[in-house]
């Protein structure tokens, strides 16, 4: 993670050919939707953390207009980036986006739902 306010957190990502969303040398559509999703994960463990209360499970409720305008390879640098758009009782309405080499190549609007650890 590199940056988190109230709205906006940004984080930074290195694609390796080990990684399961890593197919031919490159870094798939699935892996570009769960690197937005683990930056918000990361929100939400920083500010739990932050406010020394437990962090809580994320899941991905739903995902419109994902678009993705290319493909990284392995050993590239994404820089992805949410945004908070709305906060309901446990769910999150964030968008993200996420470049390499200063390109979009992602973005998505996404639901995320957070309920406490068993």
């Amino acid at each position: 993670m590199l940056h988190s306010d109230e709205i906006i957190t940004r984080s930074s990502f290195r694609v390796t050919a080990e990684n399961v969303f890593t197919d031919n040398g490159q870094f798939t559509e699935a892996g570009l939707m769960e690197n937005i999703a683990q930056t918000a994960a990361a929100r939400a463990g920083y500010i739990a953390r932050k406010e020394n209360k437990p962090v809580e499970i994320g899941y991905i409720g739903a995902v419109k207009n994902f678009e993705v305008f290319g493909l990284p390879e392995t050993n590239n640098e994404l820089l992805t980036e949410i945004k908070i758009e709305d906060n309901l009782f446990n769910v999150s309405m964030i968008s993200g986006k996420v470049w390499c080499h200063d390109k979009l190549i992602a973005q998505c609007e996404m639901k995320v739902f957070m309920v406490h650890r068993p």
